[in-house]
């Protein structure tokens, strides 16, 4: 998930759902010098954690709601989003809130970036997702299924925020793209 990052970006990062720091700790390596990571944690105990394994001054941990992003982060200036929260146990509303909070703090060249567990992925609240994913973000791509992860997941990708979207951006869709096939 960490892969797309450009370490040449100065714009903040943020992460929703760090947990215990899997993903953070594939991210902190490719930021540069003058980036800035905030984690994002619902559990006050995880938050805690994750900052005291983080002294890192890139490294800024809130704990608070990822439904809650445009009270934590000023909106339009993020230049990634990273989650690791668990899409498929969440009502389709609290999905969308989130969605919504998301594309409102990326910048329009903005990106997104979370997974799908494949043994959900049949699941009506993991289509809901990929359907509100789809109305919330121009752009969407799979990527391959990661085997070696337990359990298999993909990486699912979104870009151009429907805030930021032009006229031309709409209906752009290709045929790999979730929901055009």
């Amino acid at each position: 998930m960490a892969a797309q990052l450009d370490p040449d970006r100065q714009g903040p990062i943020l992460e929703l759902g760090p947990g215990t720091g899997a993903i953070t700790d594939a991210i902190l390596p490719r930021m540069g010098p003058k980036a800035r990571l905030v984690l994002v944690e619902l559990n006050p105990a995880l938050a805690a954690r994750m900052a005291a394994r983080y002294p890192d001054p890139r490294v800024q941990v809130v704990q608070g709601s990822a439904a809650d992003l445009v009270e934590l982060v000023v909106p339009g200036t993020v230049d990634v989003v990273v989650s690791g929260l668990p899409w498929t146990v969440m009502p389709g509303a609290v999905q969308g809130r989130i969605l919504r909070a998301v594309d409102e703090v990326l910048r329009p060249d903005g990106r997104f970036t979370t997974f799908a567990y494949l043994h959900a992925a049949r699941t009506p609240l993991a289509r809901q997702f990929l359907e509100q994913l789809a109305g919330q973000f121009g752009s969407q791509e799979r990527g391959a299924t990661v085997w070696s992860n337990l359990p298999p997941a993909r990486v699912l990708r979104a870009s151009l925020p429907r805030a930021r979207r032009t006229p031309q951006d709409v209906g752009s869709g290709h045929p790999g793209a979730i929901g055009c096939q």
